[in-house]
């Protein structure tokens, strides 16, 4: 067990009609906040005048910035940042998925820097001078990225064609709210994609060539069997609250660090090479995550990390049999039947990408040097996995 120090801060208020209590626990804050959401979804499922509603009640005023894409632009991000200064906001509240709240995150950040938080820290990773932000608050309406418990940003700049991701204790929330009837009406599809981005990070967390984390393993196994069970009927039954409960509980402990505390080494080689593929193609991340995985697996297996595949597919998927490699290959295999029963395409020329930037999304996924630690993935890893998937 390595040395770590644990630090999960967020509040969270969990179960029906907690948004009751966001005004109360935003009013600590400040009185004026930036309401920061997507699309109309939630003024059609009635999430927005609930938030609207708490706020009332605690006399806090907000400004309004709509429109988050799927894949968050930084034009956003300086937009929101714009609107806080000018107006002199106290807090960032993001109603909705994990874009969303990668989003205020970022604005958050931007509007107490002074310079450009796109270069100076998701470009070139100088997080030393992020030195304060903006607190943020989350009612969570997508199960999927665990961004409402954790200091995660993922961000898009279209005109480089990059999407990057930066991580700081300055940016988890201060406070969400996660109701699982905010989930009820999210179609198959984002409830898939969602399920199978809760796995991915569990998987880049389990897997490693390393031996030990013997209580972190156990940890992930339990969240793994979770999603797996309840993936299924939330896909069938859109309002099966249990089902929607425990997947976005799921959701929040699979990336808030907790599974991976004390751990020697985590991976991540997955996420890197999907990042390309939103940034440049603009599809949905967890299925982006879902077409690679099984592949990324059956490139990185060796004698050398059997046993994590060993592991994961007997206590996950109860595989019986003595040969390591057989029980791995047959793991993989459940995997990719199981993301296809979810809808989740097996190709990526399934969803419109061909071969004309797979080495230039290599090259891209690598500029900082190699990906993951199951196996160390250069340019031509990378490469490889991507022909595999076409």
């Amino acid at each position: 067990m390595e040395n770590f120090t644990y630090y999960i801060p967020t509040k969270i208020l969990f179960g029906k009609n907690q948004t009751e209590k966001l005004g109360k626990e935003i009013s600590s804050y400040g009185k004026k906040v930036l309401f920061l959401y997507g699309k109309n979804s939630i003024k059609k499922n009635g999430v927005y005048d609930d938030v609207v509603n708490s706020l009332a009640a605690h006399n806090i005023s907000f400004v309004e910035l709509s429109g988050v894409d799927p894949n968050p632009r930084i034009e956003t991000v300086k937009r929101g940042a714009e609107l806080c200064r000018e107006h002199n906001l106290d807090l960032v509240l993001a109603v909705g998925g994990g874009s969303t709240i990668d989003c205020a995150k970022a604005i958050a950040a931007q509007a107490k820097y002074d310079g450009d938080v796109w270069q100076d820290l998701y470009v070139d990773k100088k997080l030393n001078k992020l030195t304060s932000a903006l607190p943020v608050a989350t009612v969570l309406t997508l199960a999927a990225t665990g961004s409402e418990m954790n200091g995660n940003s993922v961000i898009s700049n279209p005109e480089t064609d990059k999407k990057l991701s930066i991580s700081s204790n300055l940016l988890r929330p201060v406070v969400s709210v996660l109701d699982p009837t905010y989930t009820f009406s999210v179609n198959k599809y984002q409830t898939a994609a969602g399920a199978v981005d809760i796995i991915s990070h569990l998987f880049e967390q389990y897997f490693s060539p390393d031996k030990n984390g013997y209580l972190q393993s156990r940890l992930i196994e339990s969240l793994l069997k979770t999603v797996i069970h309840f993936a299924p009927k939330a896909y069938e039954f859109p309002e099966d609250y249990e089902a929607r409960a425990n997947i976005m509980w799921a959701g929040s402990l699979a990336l808030n660090g907790l599974p991976s505390y004390g751990k020697v080494s985590t991976d991540w080689a997955t996420h890197g090479i999907e990042h390309e593929l939103s940034a440049k193609y603009d599809i949905t991340h967890g299925v982006g995550l879902g077409i690679l995985t099984p592949y990324w697996m059956e490139y990185v297996l060796s004698p050398e990390n059997v046993h994590r595949f060993v592991d994961y597919g007997k206590a996950v998927w109860k595989i019986p049999g003595t040969d390591a490699m057989d029980v791995a290959r047959k793991s993989i295999e459940i995997t990719r039947e199981f993301f296809s029963s979810l809808g989740i395409p097996e190709t990526l020329s399934e969803v419109g990408i061909d071969s004309s930037k797979l080495v230039e999304m290599a090259e891209s996924a690598t500029v900082y040097g190699p990906l993951g630690t199951m196996k160390k993935l250069q340019k031509e890893d990378v490469l490889e996995i991507l022909r595999k998937a076409l």
